[in-house]
Parts: C-alpha cells; sequence; structure tokens
C-alpha cells in the first residue's frame, strides 16, 4: 500500500483507462439507433440463406436416416420403428423449426 501513495503512476494510469473507457463508451452510444438498424438490416439478409440451409440440412439427414432404416429393416432388428420414429421426427423438428422461425419473424 505505501508503494500506492509514493508513485503517483499507476493512479494516473487508472484515471486514465477510465477516462478512455468512458470516452469510447459515449462515442459508440452516440450512433446507436443506427448500429441497431445496420444489425437489424444484417440478421435479415442472413436469414432465408440460414433457413435454406435448414431445409438441406433436414433433407440430408433425411437421407442418412433412411439408409439407417433400411439396414436395420434387412437386418432384422426389433426397434427398427423407434429408429425410423426418431429419424424422422429430427427432419421434422427442422422443417418446422425453420418454417416458424421465417413465420415469427415476418421474413
Amino acid at each position: 500500500m505505501k508503494k500506492w501513495r509514493k508513485n503517483p503512476g499507476p493512479r494516473y494510469a487508472l484515471a486514465l483507462t477510465v477516462f478512455g473507457m468512458a470516452a469510447s463508451i459515449k462515442a459508440f452510444a452516440q450512433d446507436g439507433a443506427a448500429g441497431i438498424q445496420e444489425a437489424d438490416s444484417q440478421v435479415r439478409s442472413y436469414f432465408e440463406p440460414g433457413t435454406n440451409l435448414m431445409y438441406a440440412i433436414g433433407a440430408v439427414l433425411g437421407l442418412v436416416g433412411a439408409v439407417k432404416v433400411f439396414q436395420k429393416w434387412n437386418a432384422g432388428d426389433q426397434d427398427t420403428g423407434k429408429v425410423a420414429a426418431a429419424w424422422f421426427g429430427s427432419c421434422i423438428f427442422l422443417v418446422v423449426v425453420a418454417t416458424v422461425l421465417q413465420s415469427f419473424f415476418g421474413l
């Protein structure tokens, strides 16, 4: 604690850091509305490709699931119906989530 009293350098450094942070926060806050609008437009521009990506992932999962279920069915496994329901459910979930998000955000 004695070093803090003798050497004013750390106090000045702390004061400059606080002042710099306050100035940068004020600079960012001045153009907040424009920044929010820009962020909104960027999110909206990525939304349709993201929705299409979810549909594509659902299609690939459907194909992989169909192959897995077919293999289990040919092997005579007893849990073929359970596996088919799980794969089908995951594909339906992806499609429903993409559709609900698209209708929720009104895009």
